[in-house]
């Protein structure tokens, strides 16, 4: 007993499948206490949007012990485009490292630079994913983290500070986002405002919590140099994101310059199509598949050894694609037991008790909740925001402020999110286990919460327009 009293909080966070299975048994109790209830919706945009006053109580449906497990195969099929993203990104990150043009063009950089600009090197890359976090998405950046597995490995540090560098900069960056389209632009079209509108205190509130995400990074870093016993991922695996010989043997070949034309162009094409044509998951594994293919045939790999190294790089990220479709299964427990509009109800119901400066807080705390069971920030945005914006006029917050709050819950909280399929598969992809992410980016969310609040209360003071 004494034993379990002297461990460190850490220490008791069980194993990542615990706790995503604790969490669908948890949604499997709450459907037989919560009503069943839902909000009438109507298409706009083709898309679904909540009826602000429509909640009415439905007939329960409680998940037997059966439905709790058939909630489990239902969250694989639901997820099954992010799951072989995933899976098509590895491929590609694999077909791209045995070529040696990854580790080439690193260990060339870092020549170049020079180790004494490490700490220059983890700062900037920072606020490159952060800025990709931005401007470019989420998932879509998920071919990009080996990457800095590979540079925090070649400048002396580890495959924690490649997770906090690469996921904790996108998450950052996309969560609070100024110009984000599935948060800020769905809140904004939903409250008939002028897109992006307030994007100068949105943006002060992006800078400041990667500023402090950058300055945890190099904390640790510092830390681990120091002893090296200190890192949080000792132990895991680090085969195939190590350079293989010293600094200053490392130099770009032409056939690597050729293989990083496909991957840049395939990237840009890519992203042409996100943003011109609305492409989405599917499209993204296409494009990595392509990027995979003419990669290995651009580095003269036979259909075999292209095979091979398919195979062998699905391995590697196997258990993250598990763990995605695990985490949906939540989704879809929810779903089944029909209660994710009624906590967005009941939630609700409980703000418009608060005060003004309060009730701002409580909003985004309210937020960070829901986000746990609708991680999908558009999926969110179109279930509680047209239930909150009238909420927010009648408390007296203008919908700037509303929707802030809003973007706060859902964006930080995605940090430590286990049912963000994202977040797990970008995890997976640094190979870096969900129990051991917490330990790095609890205190990082503690503060950037802190500054993220202190922000809202001020939106709250200065009645933050347009309302």
């Amino acid at each position: 007993m004494s034993e379990l009293i002297s461990k460190k909080w850490y220490q008791r966070i069980p194993h990542p499948i615990v706790m995503l299975f604790a969490i669908i048994v948890l949604t499997a109790v709450l459907s037989h206490i919560i009503p069943a209830g839902s909000f009438d919706r109507e298409l706009v945009d083709g898309r679904q949007r909540v009826i602000p006053d429509s909640y009415k109580a439905i007939e329960q449906t409680p998940l037997s012990f059966l439905d709790t497990f058939l909630a489990i195969p239902g969250g694989f099929a639901s997820a099954i485009a992010i799951i072989f993203v995933v899976l098509s990104s590895g491929i590609m990150f694999g077909i791209l490292e045995r070529s040696g043009m990854i580790e080439n063009a690193v260990g060339t950089f870092m020549k170049k630079l020079g180790l004494e600009r490490r700490y220059l090197v983890v700062v900037l890359m920072t606020f490159i994913f952060g800025m990709l976090g931005v401007f470019v998405g989420y998932e879509n950046n998920i071919a990009l983290i080996p990457i800095a597995a590979i540079t925090s490995l070649a400048i002396g540090g580890d495959l924690m500070l490649a997770a906090a560098i690469s996921v904790g900069g996108v998450t950052v960056g996309f969560g609070l986002s100024p110009f984000n389209p599935y948060t800020v632009g769905t809140g904004h079209t939903i409250a008939e405002m002028p897109m992006y509108s307030g994007w100068l205190i949105r943006s002060i509130l992006c800078l400041s919590a990667l500023s402090l995400l950058a300055y945890f990074n190099i904390r640790y870093f510092k830390r681990i140099l120091k002893n090296p016993q200190s890192s949080l991922s000792l132990g895991i695996d680090t085969k195939g994101f190590e350079l293989s010989k010293p600094l200053e043997t490392y130099q770009m070949t032409a056939n690597n310059w050729l293989i990083m034309a496909i991957f840049v162009g395939g990237m840009g094409i890519m992203l042409f199509g996100v943003f011109e044509y609305h492409w989405y998951i599917n499209e993204i594994s296409a494009i990595f598949l392509m990027i995979s293919i003419a990669a290995g045939l651009a580095g003269g790999m036979s259909g075999r050894t292209i095979s091979e190294t398919a195979l062998k790089s699905v391995s590697v990220v196997a258990p993250g694609a598990f763990m995605v479709g695990f985490a949906t299964s939540i989704k879809v427990a929810m779903e089944m037991g029909n209660i994710s509009d009624s906590i967005a109800y009941y939630l609700s119901q409980g703000l418009s008790q608060l005060p003004l400066y309060a009730s701002a807080v409580a909003m985004s705390g309210a937020q960070s909740v829901i986000n746990f069971f609708i991680p999908s920030g558009s999926g969110q945005a179109l279930a509680t925001l047209p239930i909150m914006i009238p909420l927010g006029d009648l408390l007296g917050l203008t919908r700037q402020t509303t929707i802030l709050a809003y973007q706060i819950g859902d964006g930080v909280t995605n940090l430590f999110n286990p049912t963000l399929g994202g977040l797990i598969a970008m995890l997976a992809m640094c190979r870096i286990p969900f129990d051991r992410w917490l330990r790095f980016i609890i205190p990082v969310v503690g503060l950037v919460l802190l500054i993220s609040w202190t922000i809202l209360l001020i939106t709250v003071s200065i009645n933050w327009g347009p309302a």
